[in-house]
Formats: C-alpha cells, sequence, structure tokens
C-alpha cells in the first residue's frame, strides 16, 4: 500500500517558511534519530489520506485545505508527530523533467499546515494513486523510467531543500524488479561478471548455457534448491534494484546533500513467506540497499495463512513472529529501521477479500497493533501505522486500519496509540532483541519455497519458546 506527501512553499531556499523547524538526523550511533539539537526522535504517525476521496485516494486533486489543517490538529492531539502521504505522477510529474505547479502549489500549502501543527512530512513518490503521466511508465527495471525519475528527483529535491518540516524523501511505495522480458540486460549482466562462457559453465557446475553470451535465457520460477543459475537471477534481479536506488539517492544528494533518503520496502523483500512463486521475491535485499540508504523502511502485514483473522492466540503469535522474522532480516546493524506501514482492520465486518474476512473489534484491532509495536521494538525505531481515517471506500483493509473511524470518531486503536506515543516521545530506541532465532539461509529460500516455509516453522517455534540469548 503506501502514501507519503511533503509539501514545500514556491520559491527559493531563501524565501522558505519554516526555517526554525529542527532538522532531523541519523544519531551518531547509527541506531535512530535525533533532532539537530541533539534530542532523540522516534518517528511515530501515519500514512494521510481522507475519505469521500475515492480509491485509491485523490489526495491532491481533491486536496481540501481546511479540513487538511482540521485533521493535523486531530493528529497531534493523538500523538502523531511525522506524516506519511504520496506524491503522484497525476498533480506533480506528468511530462519528464517538468514538476506540475498546480500539485506543488498545494504540497507547499500541506508543508505549511504541517508546520504549523509541529509535524513532519515523509513524502513518497512519485507513484499512480491519481493516474500515470503522460510518457509510458515502465519498472525498476526500465531505463527512460529510471532517468525520468532522477530528474524528477533533482527538480522537487532542490525546489525543498533546507525545508526542515521534511523528514526524509521515500524514493518509492513497495518497489519489485520484474522477471519477464530480462533477456538483453541479464546477458549483459552475465557477461559483465563471468567474462567468458567457459567461466560461467564452470560456475552453473555443468549446466550448458549457450555458446555465446546472448542467448541465456531467463531462468524459470520454479524451485531449485541453491541452483547457481537461479541465484544468479536473482542476484542481478537485485543488481537492478540497486542501481535504481543508487541512482536516484545520487540524484537527490545533487540537489540536497543533507536530505535523508530511504525506500518503503515490501516485507517479501525478506524471503520469509514469498506471497507466490520465486518471482515474488522483490529484489530489493535490505543488507544491499541500505548501501545508499540512510535508514531502512520495511512495510509488514499479518498474512501467515492468508491473513490473520483474529482467531487464536497461535494464529496472533504465528503473525508476530513472522513479522520478527522480517525485520530480523532487514538488517544491517548500524542504520535505523522504521517500520513504515503496518496495522490491521478492526472495527466491522471487513468487505476486502469477497468478504472473507471475519468482523473484529476496535479492541482486537487495537491489542494487535500494540502487540506489533512491542514486538519490533527490538528493531526499529519508529513507526507509521496505514492511514488516519477508515477509508470505505478501499478494496483492501485500508476500510478499517484507521486511528479514527470514517466520520472522524476516536477509535480504541486511536487512543492505545496515543498511550504510545507518550511513553515513545523522546525514547532513544536503543533496545535489544530478546531471545535466540533460527538464521536464514538466503540462498536456500531464494530458491526454494519449501526451504522458506521450513525456515519460518522454525522461527514460530523459537519465537513461541522466547528463548533468552
Amino acid at each position: 500500500m503506501g502514501l507519503v506527501i511533503c509539501l514545500g512553499v514556491i520559491g527559493s531556499a531563501s524565501s522558505l517558511e519554516g526555517k526554525d523547524f529542527p532538522k532531523i538526523r541519523i544519531a551518531r550511533d547509527g541506531r535512530g534519530f535525533v533532532t539537530q539539537a541533539g534530542k532523540p526522535f522516534v518517528p511515530f504517525g501515519v500514512t494521510y489520506y481522507r475519505p469521500g476521496t475515492g480509491w485509491a485516494p485523490q489526495v491532491w486533486k481533491q486536496f481540501d485545505t481546511e479540513a487538511t489543517r482540521r485533521d493535523f490538529a486531530r493528529m497531534k492531539e493523538l500523538g502523531v508527530n511525522c506524516v506519511r502521504v504520496f506524491l503522484s505522477f497525476g498533480s506533480f510529474y506528468h511530462a519528464p523533467g517538468v514538476l506540475d505547479t498546480n500539485g506543488l502549489a498545494k504540497f507547499d500549502q500541506f508543508l505549511s499546515i504541517a508546520e504549523d501543527a509541529g509535524i513532519y512530512v515523509h513524502p513518497t513518490g512519485p507513484d499512480l494513486w491519481e493516474g500515470p503521466p503522460e510518457w509510458p511508465l515502465g519498472g525498476v527495471e526500465d531505463e527512460k523510467t529510471l532517468s525520468a525519475l532522477e530528474k524528477f528527483w533533482k527538480l522537487f529535491a532542490a525546489r525543498y531543500r533546507g525545508r526542515n518540516v521534511i523528514f526524509a524523501y521515500d524514493l518509492r511505495n513497495e518497489p519489485a524488479v520484474g522477471w519477464d522480458g530480462l533477456e538483453e540486460p541479464w546477458n549483459s549482466w552475465l557477461a559483465d561478471k563471468y567474462k567468458t562462457i567457459e567461466n560461467l559453465n564452470i560456475a552453473w557446475a555443468g549446466q550448458k548455457a549457450a555458446a555465446t553470451f546472448g542467448s541465456i535465457p531467463v531462468p524459470p520460477k520454479k524451485d531449485a534448491p541453491c541452483d547457481r543459475k537461479l541465484l544468479d537471477f536473482q542476484g542481478f534481479r537485485e543488481h537492478l534494484a540497486n542501481e535504481w536506488t543508487r541512482r536516484q539517492v545520487a540524484a537527490i544528494r545533487t540537489a540536497d546533500p543533507e536530505a535523508l533518503v530511504t525506500v518503503g520496502l515490501v516485507q517479501w523483500s525478506v524471503p520469509s513467506l514469498l506471497p507466490g512463486d520465486l518471482s515474488t521475491y522483490s529484489g530489493f535485499r535490505p543488507a544491499q540497499q541500505a548501501r545508499y540508504l540512510d535508514f531502512l523502511e520495511m512495510h509488514f502485514y499479518p498474512l501467515l495463512d492468508g491473513g490473520y483473522r483474529y482467531k487464536d492466540a497461535q494464529s496472533e503469535t504465528g503473525n508476530l513472529a513472522y513479522l520478527e522474522s522480517v525485520l530480523r532480516g532487514t538488517g544491517p546493524p548500524g542504520k535505523p529501521l522504521v517500520l513504515a506501514e503496518f496495522g490491521w482492520y478492526g472495527g466491522g465486518k471487513p468487505r476486502f477479500n469477497n468478504g472473507s474476512f471475519p468482523a473484529a473489534t476496535e479492541v482486537q484491532q487495537a491489542q494487535y497493533n500494540r502487540k506489533v509495536v512491542e514486538t519490533s521494538m527490538g528493531f526499529a525505531c519508529g513507526w507509521l501505522n496505514w492511514g488516519f481515517y477508515d477509508q470505505p471506500e478501499a478494496t483492501d483493509c485500508s476500510e478499517l486500519t484507521g486511528l479514527v473511524t470514517t466520520d472522524g470518531k476516536v477509535k480504541e486503536w486511536g487512543s492505545a496509540f496515543k498511550k504510545l506515543a507518550t511513553s515513545l516521545h523522546g525514547n532513544s530506541g536503543e533496545r535489544k532483541p530478546r531471545g535466540s532465532r533460527p538464521k536464514m539461509n538466503w540462498d536456500a529460500c531464494l530458491s526454494n519455497i519449501k526451504s522458506e516455509q521450513d525456515f519460518l516453522k522454525e522461527y514460530i517455534t523459537a519465537f513461541s519458546q522466547n528463548k533468552s540469548h
């Protein structure tokens, strides 16, 4: 899912508002965030969208200044200190190299509202929430799209340089590298890595590839435990993801060297539970992405056994263990980690997934979400709930994930969120994970679904026993 927004005032850096808003930096020990005065900062907030704007929400096309101002005041009351929101192609970036002035004007207003409320803004984008651009949009592996994104970030980061209310830039919500149609770059990558076909054939242990580079097919999406060809292809996908991130971060750095940058990673960037075949691994390996990013972000939803149904304590424990396995696999030490999307439904009978999920109370939602925060405290130093409001137009769990109902009534989770925010205020987040756990064999999990299933089963057992070091 995911939304992130960031607003700034039209004009040069010298004319920007909010100069005294404290800038957020990475703490010296690399474990969290601090203000420029050295005070600990724990980002604790939500993704922002409003009900009544369709699904996906039209945050900018239906931007309501006064309603947004009221929402920020209410978020502040509930302990929110960071708001994530999506930048969209439809409102900000129609043509390559040209920012849309109408979208920028609204974003400027949004930033000013955030400054008045004392809340940081975490922009994500650009994305498709308000429609595609006027040019062919490709995936992570598409050079023309990547080049256009580099231009976007150079322009956008330059415009908002020095606007301290912007917590950090999130390059994109849950990016993933494709699988099919990559024969040409795949062969080029192999040629660069192995130099000769003879070297390749030796590495692939007798699997004859081809007489020359250029005609080696993409491997099938089938299990082949620790097969070198398959693992090379997964490594190639990681290479594409790394280049995608590296180039955009470099573009931002040229415009604003002090801006913090991250990527909102989908939970199957750690292959402890792939929701399909091997191609559903995103290719964005956290330990490699960390080379280019100031901090890491992970998104997580309780999707063990098809999704958490509030069935019993065993189901809850399994999903919390799954969460911990993802966060433990995110690493590495020395980089802050934010759980930038989390949550689950509560307060009614959901319609998503053809209505297959049972009704859940607000109390059940609050209990699960509180346990998510508590379970992740040994790893994360920031948390962003998915949605401030419930969104009745949504086609997924977003319809009931908010801190408040559609009409603005504070839910049980909203009250629990406020208490958590109070307890985390000024906390540096320096906690140690408890319990010994099995170590993931990445090669095995990237090449064999059963290995991933066996690992998670073993992890859940260890988590349940809560073994100590």
